[in-house]
């Protein structure tokens, strides 16, 4: 017999959440710890995590070989799979997303059962400048796409976002309310995919690819 209390726990939805910066200080440490606090008050189950947790030497093909992997990507791969979705928080380095965290995907893409495919992800970016990081988040989308994440279509970029917080709340009423509801809407929509197995076909349909479609190389584990 299945305890009431576990089956309800087992239908809640688990994000893990972190942001792609290794400054103690950063500014989307603190939107993503923000993140988090919203999505647990929602319901959600909520795994913060560093980036320093992830962090891992560039990747190399013959140190893969040689099966010596970092314990960063090993670490990454252990939580995702942990996870029904994740929440990621990244700074805009020249136009682009972060050099850590794109080695952090492409040796945890590694992994078989790739650990990207088909997990719902939200990207939120914070930055100084008056984009707020969004060209980074463009580029980050890329290569999680291709690893088959379904990234929800609306991004959060704070603009200005040294002088955008007040307190532990974005001090701008409005980009708050579209904060939680940005939030919420994909917390909703990862949460009915995980219940409702329904959910995975309209999503692929949405997409534009056959519910049919077969793996593509990134889960064939071709290099």
């Amino acid at each position: 017999m299945i305890d009431a209390g576990t089956q309800h726990a087992d239908r809640k939805l688990r994000v893990l959440v972190f942001s792609a910066s290794l400054r103690n200080d950063s500014i989307n440490a603190t939107l993503a710890q923000m993140a988090s606090r919203y999505a647990s008050g929602h319901g959600a189950l909520v795994d913060l995590a560093s980036m320093r947790e992830f962090d891992a030497p560039s990747y190399d093909p013959e140190i893969e070989a040689r099966g010596d992997i970092p314990a960063g990507a090993l670490e990454l791969n252990r939580r995702l799979t942990a996870n029904d979705a994740f929440v990621i928080s990244s700074p805009e380095y020249n136009g682009s997303m972060p050099g850590l965290l794109k080695n952090a995907i492409d040796w945890t893409s590694r992994f078989r059962p790739q650990p990207f495919h088909e997990r719902h992800g939200l990207l939120l970016s914070a930055s100084p400048s008056m984009g707020g990081g969004k060209a980074g988040l463009w580029s980050l989308r890329v290569p999680l796409e291709h690893l088959g994440a379904r990234i929800f279509p609306d991004m959060f970029s704070l603009a200005v976002a040294h002088k955008a917080f007040s307190g532990e709340t974005i001090a701008d009423a409005r980009l708050q309310q579209r904060f939680e509801q940005n939030l919420y809407a994909f917390l909703d929509l990862a949460e009915a995919a995980k219940n409702y197995p329904c959910m995975k076909r309209a999503w692929v349909e949405f997409l534009g690819e056959p519910p049919d479609m077969p793996a593509d190389r990134s889960e064939t584990g071709s290099s």
